[in-house]
């Protein structure tokens, strides 16, 4: 994977990469452990009091660094024995979403999430994550799936948005979409959702119907990306930092507004530093949600999943 930086992480960067000079040497002497504990406490800390006080925009590009962890990240490692399930019978197969069964902690489930890819060959092939409605389908197909089995479904978001060009049009894109909402409301299992990077509009929200919805601490949910509100309100597109802070899109404003549950902590510099550690994090609050929902009846989780969407942007006098 080739590096890529940020420029406001770069001082972390840099001591991480002395960090790791100073490893290889104190594996041959001893005399370095203590310099490289001292070293380490610094780069930690630093790194905590820099993304303490993030901007929202430089959120957003965190959130879609390019060495950030994908779906098929996780699934490696969350699941086991993971089989994936291609095509919505319809029309074809979308790379933009990934699917299929699994083991998650020895209970079947199924998986859906959003794939970007990393060459450009593969960004190109899944189409930046951005889904054709054939791949709302293959989702749709996989919730339902899950139901007659009744296996719980775990999703992962991470789009800019469902892709809304002329041929994805022609093919009933919004249909595709408002049939994922209807699929997911109506399904009789546990509904997780974890925004592993941005989610962006109807796409994110094909996936993101759930019992629980959580998103990593450097992960945005909106309707719009900061880029196409600012080209609509201001006609600017380079106003996006502003548009990223009026759209409170962060993962602080989310949980406050109730727009989803839980924040995932995530490893010191971003979950593409340390990824098995941002999955060891996935994993603790999926495990709970999941122990959790499990204790419900089907009528239940079906009429949990009700009230909590009817209660976003509820206002009390």
């Amino acid at each position: 994977m080739v590096a890529h930086v940020l420029p406001f992480e770069k001082p972390v960067v840099d001591l991480v990469a002395r960090v790791r000079e100073l490893r290889t040497l104190a594996e041959s002497d001893k005399r370095f452990e203590s310099e490289l504990r001292r070293l380490e406490e610094r780069a930690n800390r630093i790194a905590r009091e820099l993304f303490a006080d993030l901007s929202p925009w430089q959120k957003v590009q965190l959130c879609r660094h390019p060495n950030r962890p994908y779906t098929l990240d996780y699934i490696g490692h969350l699941l086991e024995d993971f089989v994936e399930l291609h095509g919505d019978r319809r029309f074809g197969d979308d790379a933009a979403i990934v699917g299929g069964i699994g083991l998650y902690r020895g209970r079947s489930v199924v998986v859906v999430g959003h794939q970007k890819g990393r060459t450009t060959k593969e960004k190109a092939a899944r189409n930046f994550g951005q889904a054709q409605p054939e791949g709302n389908r293959k989702a749709c197909r996989l919730y339902e799936l899950a139901d007659r089995f009744n296996m719980p479904i775990l999703t992962f978001v991470d789009t800019p948005g469902a892709y809304p060009g002329i041929g994805a049009e022609e093919r009933g894109q919004s249909e595709a979409i408002g049939a994922c909402l209807a699929a997911m409301a109506r399904v009789r299992v546990p509904i997780i959702a974890t925004i592993i990077g941005e989610g962006g509009s109807g796409g994110a929200l094909a996936l993101g119907v759930a019992n629980r919805v959580h998103v990593l601490e450097y992960g945005v949910y909106s309707v719009i990306s900061p880029e196409g509100c600012a080209s609509i309100l201001w006609k600017d597109g380079s106003k996006a930092d502003e548009a990223a802070l009026r759209l409170r899109i962060t993962a602080p404003e989310l949980l406050h507004l109730k727009v989803v549950d839980r924040i995932i902590e995530e490893p010191v510099g971003g979950a593409h530093r340390d990824p098995a550690n941002a999955a060891r994090f996935v994993d603790e609050a999926i495990g709970d949600a999941l122990s959790e929902l499990s204790q419900k009846t089907a009528s239940e989780l079906v009429q949990d999943r009700y009230n909590r969407f009817r209660a976003l942007g509820a206002f009390v006098s």
